[in-house]
């Protein structure tokens, strides 16, 4: 005889909403809001959320724990191997396009993949993966690299006069690479389309709760057709894939914050830092493939995996499935609440350090403990696009400057570092370094 899985009672129910759900939402899930993230910071809210998440599941066991939740059955994944069943099981059973995630991206992406199901999201996922070389070295690399470096040079210009590097700055230059690369270099001061876009992000933080702003999605539906139809050579924009083009840019923005924060992480590690310099000026000086640095990119996947530009994993289960005997109904909501998944102490001995080698032997991502990029067959098709990014712009920056910490939550190993930490207020004094010294011939 099969019982349904766990429910948590009221009380625990509503201590999951007021420590997970609540501070989630307020922070913004598809938008962050600076000043709820610096407000979280100073109390530690992720840290709240893990320490609650680990205590349910020592009570009620491993199977997902249903909310006593009036109208939806919702259930937190709190165990890696159910997180590998979910995910490994998308699209079905578990349902990619939940419903929670349809009511906030049909504001600006209504017909993407994120929200389809069947025949139409198996036909959109592989234009996607088309259009993104999913799987390999992106055919416009180099295009790619010329314009990462291009910005980069910029935005180190800026900070040699000034002596110091800080989020606005980084950011604004880190949309400009973002748009030449998804929209073609004549967006490149196109701030009016994504500034468009944040807007309907921020509108889409509400979900259910916030109406159609029909003006604005039609001008920005109008001004992605446009590059689309003049699809630039180097760029990804086409009109293949032109409902793909919002979730491109909506990626790539938290990508900056990633790379700050692993800015950041080499800042307070500086054996580290050295390493990746070196990694960087090998590359450049030997003429190898520019593409290949991959101490940086496990700096960017430890980045996500401390501090998760995506909070919620959502899926929706298309039939009645079993958990240990224990089952779950048809049509419930899943939550994989991924500052958990990232610091699960009882299971990740390094949950609260800074261990970027991890990564370079593909662990987290073999074992599924750590999910940055989501896995399984949804995993996001953008994954090697963005560590190609990010890499390389985070070379660029340390190829010839050291970063020391001036402003933001101080990062101080070897003391366990915070589950909640904001990129907004970050800012680095940027200094010449001294040169390694290079092995090319």
């Amino acid at each position: 005889m099969t019982r349904q899985v766990p429910r948590a009672s009221v009380a625990d129910t509503l201590r999951v909403l007021a420590a997970v759900v609540a501070p989630t939402v307020a922070k913004g899930v598809l938008a962050r809001r600076p000043r709820v993230v610096a407000a979280e910071e100073q109390v530690d809210a992720d840290g709240h959320a893990v320490r609650l998440l680990t205590e349910l599941r020592g009570r009620y066991g491993h199977e997902p724990l249903l909310l006593n939740l009036p109208g939806r059955d919702f259930a937190l994944v709190l165990h890696p191997d159910h997180v590998h069943r979910v995910l490994d099981g998308s699209p079905e059973p578990f349902a990619v396009a939940s419903l929670e995630k349809r009511a906030a991206l049909r504001l600006f992406q209504p017909h993407g993949v994120l929200v389809t199901r069947g025949s139409e999201r198996e036909e959109l996922r592989e234009r996607n993966e088309v259009a993104l070389d999913t799987g390999r070295v992106h055919r416009h690399a180099g295009a790619f690299l010329a314009k990462i470096d291009d910005e980069a040079a910029d935005l180190l210009r800026r900070a040699d006069r000034t002596g110091v590097l800080a989020w606005d700055d980084f950011r604004r230059t880190w949309w400009r690479v973002v748009r030449r690369i998804v929209l073609g270099d004549a967006a490149r001061d196109d701030s009016i389309t994504t500034d468009l876009l944040t807007r309907l992000r921020m509108d889409a933080n509400w979900a259910f709760a916030h109406p159609n702003r029909p003006r604005v999605e039609r001008a920005f539906a109008s001004r992605l057709h446009r590059y689309a139809v003049r699809a630039a050579p180097d760029a990804l924009a086409s009109p293949g894939v032109e409902s793909q083009m919002p979730q491109w840019l909506f990626a790539y923005e938290p990508a900056a914050m990633a790379a700050f924060r692993a800015l950041a992480l080499l800042a307070a590690h500086p054996e580290q830092a050295s390493r990746a310099r070196e990694e960087a000026v090998l590359a450049r000086d030997s003429g190898a493939d520019e593409t290949d640095l991959p101490f940086l990119r496990a700096c960017v996947q430890e980045s996500l995996r401390l501090w998760p530009t995506s909070p919620a994993i959502l899926r929706d289960t298309t039939e009645e499935t079993v958990w240990n005997g224990h089952v779950l109904p048809q049509g419930s909501g899943l939550l994989l609440f991924t500052p958990f998944l990232g610091r699960d102490a009882e299971n990740l001995p390094y949950a609260d350090a800074f261990t970027p080698d991890l990564w370079l032997d593909g662990r987290p991502e073999h074992d599924w403990e750590a999910i940055p990029f989501s896995a399984g067959p949804a995993q996001c098709p953008g994954r090697d696009l963005v560590l190609l990014t990010t890499s390389r712009f985070l070379a660029a920056l340390l190829e010839r400057h050291d970063y020391h910490q001036r402003a933001g939550k101080e990062l101080d190993p070897p003391r366990p570092l915070p589950h909640t930490f904001s990129p907004f207020r970050l800012a680095f004094d940027a200094v010449p370094a001294p040169q390694p010294v290079s092995t090319a011939w």
